[in-house]
């Protein structure tokens, strides 16, 4: 039992690396919208490409505030941030129990 103990904490630690990983290519998206960017750079087109996809789910629910401002990111980060805070540890918790 302890071998599916250690998969299940092996995952739990996987998925929070995912996470903390995407959560920094919103952040690097997010910096980038504030300057004029090439489209055509590999870099913002991975970005773009990666992003997207989840950022344009929560735009259907969530306006556009005064001056264009777009809080997409901000929401997928928090989303993230509660993903994080609830899935990793019971993942790890677990494991622990069946460990």
């Amino acid at each position: 039992m302890f071998i599916v103990s250690n998969f299940i904490n092996a995952l739990g630690t996987l998925v929070d690396l995912i996470l903390g990983a995407y959560m920094w290519i919103i952040i690097g998206r997010a910096i980038i919208s504030w300057v004029t960017p090439d489209p055509y750079n590999p870099i913002v087109r991975f970005l773009y490409d990666v992003t997207e996809p989840l950022l344009i789910r929560i735009r259907r629910f969530v306006p556009l505030f005064g001056g264009g401002i777009d809080f997409s990111p901000m929401i997928l980060i928090i989303a993230i941030l509660f993903l994080r805070s609830f899935i990793v540890p019971t993942l790890h918790q677990i494991a622990i129990s069946l460990g």
